[in-house]
């Protein structure tokens, strides 16, 4: 075990996650920062991310309507999507707690981190998501969490 910013991790067992689209469109602006390097390192076992049908459209719809900004094709937007949806642990949510955050909008990440057993949430706004904790969920940056993986940029 190690222990990061507060945040204890089991080195022996990968940890399940999930990813607020602010890192994803963060990653995908600039390959200089933490978001980018947590993106590259979906798929290869360090970690697994866990998504939702809800969450996948969300980040079709966001990275679609930012695609020429972030120089993506609708095509590129696909197989990154599909390309995730293939490595992910891909969950169903049976139950909606709405509304339990303060950003109503970010309730379905937290419905996603408990059904899925994810102990965070890897996000940019961390104070969107304080109330995770009564749940058993954590929220992170992505530069803690790597620091935590012992991951650097």
């Amino acid at each position: 075990m190690t222990e990061s910013d507060g945040i204890t991790y089991d080195t022996n067992t990968v940890s399940r996650v999930v990813v607020d689209t602010n890192v994803v469109i963060s990653g995908l602006r600039s390959s200089r920062g933490t978001s980018f390097r947590l993106l590259e390192l979906i798929g290869r076992r360090q970690f697994e991310i866990a998504l939702s049908v809800p969450l996948v459209f969300e980040y079709e719809d966001v990275l679609k309507r930012q695609s020429e900004e972030l120089g993506l094709t609708a095509e590129d937007v696909e197989a990154l999507l599909d390309y995730w949806c293939s490595v992910a642990h891909l969950q169903e949510i049976h139950f909606l707690w709405r509304p339990a955050l303060r950003d109503p909008k970010d309730d379905h990440l937290l419905e996603l981190a408990v059904a899925s057993g994810s102990g965070r949430i890897i996000t940019h706004n961390v104070r969107d998501f304080v109330q995770s904790a009564s749940w058993g969920v954590v929220a992170t940056t992505p530069r803690e969490f790597l620091k935590g993986l012992g991951v650097t940029k």
